[in-house]
């Protein structure tokens, strides 16, 4: 018979020493995934047992061997967590990340701002959306917002549309190219831009085999050297969108909290442009106010 808590040991131990940089969560996710219940559940179950059916083993040792060769957690289960979501994910559409978190934050506090508590008129749209996971997170936490995304990826869109029938939010999921003009019946009237665009410089190589091997690249480069070509061609769409004094807020990679400040300010378009550090205390997302 399986024991739940010594094969969940067993495979951190298999998962830590192929280098996953999480191994005991990642093992307890495949683990639950198998099982068909929450992580919480096999917690509870490592510690009171219980009898676990003859398929668990095989299948186990399948998805451990599976993310042991660095194929993302996400992929093996279909699910990615962002804030309070669960959003489904896999081949071809950007797994969200925490780091990201910090821009809905932001984002939320520019709601609250404009808004105070009551329902308001207030408009957002999310460019380069991927799964959704930026324009999600913002309904469900304020719903009385009207958001619009805007996804390029066929694939990405395919996820996000699939995402909103699940979560039941209603957002609207367009396809189309984040670096042109985007939603005419909006234009010069949004209060907030989200954007996490493609920005790793052309050429070179994230670390991460997850990220490297699995994201697809249309999420990942940034069309130049220094990867801020797509993501100023991203805020000359926002400036199009935003009314005067709207927000636009930007993630960036953690080389770049200087250098697309300076690019927004020699647009022109821009005031109050600032950066943010992540719960890491990275740089991680600019804001800027539209002239």
């Amino acid at each position: 018979m399986t024991h739940l808590r010594a094969a969940v040991r067993s495979g951190t131990a298999h998962l830590r020493e192929a280098g996953i940089p999480s191994p005991e969560v990642d093992a307890v996710e495949l683990a639950a995934h198998v099982l068909g219940t929450p992580a919480a559940d096999i917690r509870r179950l490592m510690i009171v047992g219980g009898v676990l059916p003859a398929t668990f083993e095989p299948a186990y040792a399948a998805v451990l061997a599976e993310r042991a060769r660095r194929v993302p957690l996400q992929h093996l289960t279909g699910r990615a967590h962002f804030r309070t979501l669960t959003l489904d994910v896999g081949p071809g559409v950007f797994v969200p990340r925490p780091e990201t978190e910090v821009l809905v934050d932001l984002a939320l506090a520019e709601v609250d701002r404009a808004s105070g508590t009551g329902p308001s008129g207030i408009r957002l749209v999310d460019l380069c959306a991927g799964s959704g996971a930026i324009a999600f997170a913002i309904k469900q936490e304020r719903p009385h917002v009207s958001v619009r995304s805007l996804e390029l990826s066929e694939h990405a869109v395919a996820w996000a549309a699939a995402n909103r029938v699940r979560l039941g939010l209603d957002v609207e999921v367009v396809h189309g190219d984040a670096t042109e003009p985007a939603f005419p019946d909006w234009q010069g009237t949004v209060d907030i831009v989200t954007v996490n665009p493609p920005y790793i410089p052309v050429g070179a190589m994230p670390l991460d085999p997850e990220v490297r091997d699995h994201d697809p690249e249309l999420a990942l480069y940034g069309g130049s050297a220094d990867g801020l070509a797509t993501p100023v061609a991203v805020a000359r769409t926002a400036a199009g969108l935003l009314r005067p004094g709207g927000l636009l807020l930007m993630e960036h990679a953690d080389s770049q909290g200087e250098s697309l400040p300076a690019a927004l300010g020699r647009a022109g378009r821009w005031e109050d442009v600032e950066d943010h550090r992540d719960l890491a205390d990275r740089p991680r997302v600019t804001s800027a106010r539209r002239r």
